[in-house]
């Protein structure tokens, strides 16, 4: 079962995919609302892969993904963004994210973009 860490200030958000990746056998280990205790419990959880953000308070989620990469350069992180984002998505990628999701989340969606990177 792979273990996940979901990045994302609106609480909802993280509801939304919590609910969509529990229903399907993953494990949430974590949730955090800005970038930095993204960082943070990335580092205490070592989770198999992250879902992250991209415009967040104190530490958004392209500098979290640098940070996350930094420590760990094996790091599986997938961005979540709302439409129109695409130049930040394309920021996102360049500092390591595998792949991106775009809100509203879709839940098939939500599932292919995680199997297929975690391969």
């Amino acid at each position: 079962m792979a273990r996940v860490l979901i990045v994302d200030d609106a609480a909802f958000m993280r509801m939304m995919i919590k609910d969509i990746l529990e229903k399907n056998g993953f494990e949430v280990v974590g949730e955090a609302s800005n970038g930095l205790k993204g960082v943070e419990l990335y580092k205490a959880e070592k989770p198999d892969i992250v879902t992250m953000d991209i415009t967040m308070p104190e530490m958004d989620g392209i500098e979290a993904v640098k940070a996350i990469r930094a420590f760990d350069p094996t790091a599986k992180v997938i961005m979540c963004s709302a439409m129109g984002q695409q130049t930040m998505v394309m920021d996102a990628i360049r500092a390591g994210a595998r792949d991106f999701i775009v809100k509203p989340f879709q839940s098939d969606r939500v599932l292919e973009a995680i199997k297929k990177v975690l391969g």
